[in-house]
């Protein structure tokens, strides 16, 4: 056996969250070179990586030893592509990929979920945006800790408010925040397409979408007019919580846009006076739901009390302590969900550019 085959044995075989089949069969692209001593190894990977690559390539370091195979200098970098959209529509200006986040159901804490995981892909060295599409609730100005409006340097497009290094937009920028929007269907899709294109965004890899709950005018406006990559549900543990959810899921699939896996929220909450553990909505909903769609369970996070608090002075999870355990499954969470996306297609429509058909 060769080392280049003892190699990619090696690959094969190796499984964590962003790997459940492993690395071979995810197509992976590597290259060993057997000419170099030491042998060398070079992994690209389509999701960011500045933390995980180091991880990586300890556990491949570690398993390459165990197998008794000669040093090998691994190399690991990222290389985040534009990936397809629904059928029709053409990817977003200054964005190579939006994913949405939604739920079907209030009260799941999909918002603050939305943030921390735009946090966690930032995090792991990816250029990220965050659009607030609750037209009628938006959380989000709230939860970032701005009040400041949006400007705009050619009359034309607004520039996103930059929060956290997030660049950021939400219809909560524009109007008083007591102020009820009380607006019919149309104004609210027209509302969303307009935060959406005439925000100018700056090279994003990633436009993390944060749905209002529910399958409504919101919902089908993107899902039928803005260009989306994936889809992430945010579920509780709780049986109610999962009929409504069923919604959303069956609401992405019917539009084709990819499910990229399943988050579980609030799972197990720990008393902060005994440290007795609890799973006060129930258990393994969120693992039952993606083994019904065929998907993945992207990762669990805690009912605690420190995310909440956060999230109400305007200073994520992610910001405050990164490394927080919750925290820290706000990162895997990420990483996981940016590894299921760049196994979808790659976006080729930008190639090619735009044909107008003029009356001379």
């Amino acid at each position: 056996m060769t080392i280049e085959t003892e190699i990619t044995d090696i690959l094969a075989a190796y499984r964590d969250p962003c790997f459940p089949e492993g690395m071979i069969a995810a197509k992976i692209a590597f290259n060993i070179n057997t000419e170099t001593t030491p042998v060398s190894l070079h992994l690209t990977l389509g999701f960011p990586a500045k933390h995980y690559g180091e991880y990586l390539r300890e556990q491949l370091t570690t398993a390459l030893a165990k197998a008794n195979i000669a040093p090998v200098d691994i190399h690991i970098r990222s290389h985040l592509k534009s990936h397809t959209v629904q059928t029709g529509l053409r990817g977003l200006d200054g964005v190579k990929n939006c994913i949405a986040v939604a739920s079907g159901k209030g009260g799941v804490g999909k918002s603050t979920t939305a943030i921390n995981l735009a946090l966690a892909l930032q995090y792991e060295g990816a250029t990220v945006g965050l659009l607030d599409a609750d037209i009628y609730g938006p959380n989000q100005p709230q939860m970032l800790g701005i009040c400041e409006r949006p400007t705009s340097q050619d009359g034309k497009r607004m520039q996103p408010i930059i929060a956290h290094g997030l660049q950021t937009m939400s219809i909560g920028y524009l109007v008083d925040a007591k102020a009820p929007m009380v607006w019919r269907g149309p104004m609210v899709s027209g509302a969303l397409q307009q935060l959406m294109q005439d925000t100018a965004w700056d090279n994003l890899d990633y436009l993390i979408i944060d749905l209002p709950p529910g399958t409504g005018d919101v919902q089908l406006t993107l899902a039928q007019r803005i260009p989306v990559s994936g889809a992430v549900i945010i579920t509780t543990p709780q049986d109610i919580a999962l009929s409504d959810v069923r919604k959303a899921v069956a609401m992405f699939q019917k539009v084709n846009i990819p499910l990229l896996g399943i988050v579980e929220n609030m799972s197990l909450h720990t008393c902060s006076q005994c440290g007795h553990t609890e799973a006060i909505f129930g258990e393994g909903g969120g693992e039952r739901l993606a083994d019904e769609y065929h998907s993945q369970l992207l990762g669990q996070l805690p009912l605690t009390k420190i995310i909440r608090e956060q999230a109400d002075i305007g200073i994520p999870m992610m910001i405050a302590n990164t490394g927080h355990p919750a925290s820290l499954a706000y990162i895997n969470i990420a990483r996981a969900m940016s590894a299921q996306l760049a196994r979808l297609g790659q976006d080729t429509s930008r190639k090619f550019p735009r044909i107008e058909i003029r009356n001379q």
